[in-house]
């Protein structure tokens, strides 16, 4: 748990700094803020679990490169829902979906990198 608090600190900044950005307004900036990284954490625990009980995945979680774009796929589709039910503005949506979720993924990779590096694995 801890390591999906740490991680959701990270997106709550990146969610607001972009929702802020592109709607120009503060309130569904902080909506954007709110809304998105809880559903995203909620996702990121479930797939955190899936890669630790999944035996297929279990046996890629070594991989930053496979389990980041697993997340990524995730994560832009729950952008695009959020930004796009509290503007009304499939353009908005589409962009929060391709720029919230890209740097968030970014930041997921090297918070994979720093963690595994922080909590070695138990073999």
């Amino acid at each position: 748990m801890k390591k999906t608090l740490n991680f959701a600190m990270i997106h709550f900044f990146i969610a607001f700094s972009i929702g802020y950005i592109l709607t120009g307004d503060i309130i569904i900036g902080s909506l954007i803020a709110m809304i998105e990284p809880m559903v995203n954490t909620v996702a990121f625990y479930f797939h955190e679990k899936a890669w630790l009980k999944i035996p297929v995945l279990k046996r890629l979680a070594n991989s930053t490169t496979i389990k980041t774009a697993s997340f990524a796929t995730v994560h832009f589709s729950v952008a695009f829902g959020v930004a796009y039910l509290l503007t009304g503005d499939v353009l908005i949506g589409s962009i929060m979906a391709t720029i919230e979720p890209a740097c968030n993924t970014v930041a997921y990779y090297f918070h994979e990198k720093v963690w595994n590096r922080n909590h070695p694995a138990v073999a």
